[in-house]
């Protein structure tokens, strides 16, 4: 089946079986590897991207659905080889362990960061609440999405 749809930005087209799911697709078709594959049942979130505009778990999603979309992955954060802010200040927190749940993390973060509004640490907790972290207690996790929300006064 042929899609269209908007990846980082571009525009792009491919030939996708229809059994395939979009992690899948963004990872064997596209060669992005950032979003990672863990549980394959939308419960961990390691597979989290913005599509869009809403955080999604892309292991639970027909590639199919994607055609006409807007699909953001962790690479599409980067600006001419700088991290996002959100990744900044996670490292600067020390929230990033093992580091195989980050991308989704910092999605699902991502999308706060977006919108102009104040979070509380209990929405901040509530919009992470489908990732999964396996090596912190996530309190390092929720001070670096904070600290990353605080550049957005600064800008």
């Amino acid at each position: 089946m042929n899609i269209n749809f908007v990846l980082n930005g571009d525009k792009v087209s491919c030939d996708v079986p229809e059994h395939y799911t979009v992690l899948r697709m963004i990872r064997e078709i596209f060669h992005l590897t950032g979003t990672k594959k863990g549980c394959d049942k939308g419960e961990c979130g390691a597979c989290t991207i913005i599509m869009n505009g809403k955080p999604v778990t892309s292991c639970v999603i027909p590639a199919p659905v994607a055609d006409g979309s807007e699909i953001l992955t962790i690479e599409g954060l980067s600006k001419n080889g700088q991290m996002h802010v959100i990744q900044e200040k996670l490292i600067e927190a020390g929230a990033v362990q093992c580091g195989f749940c980050t991308p989704g993390m910092v999605m699902s973060a991502y999308s706060l960061f977006v919108q102009d509004r104040e979070f509380t640490d209990e929405e901040i907790k509530k919009a992470i609440s489908g990732n999964l972290c396996r090596c912190t207690g996530y309190e390092f996790i929720v001070k670096g999405i904070k600290n990353a929300l605080d550049t957005r006064k600064e800008n």
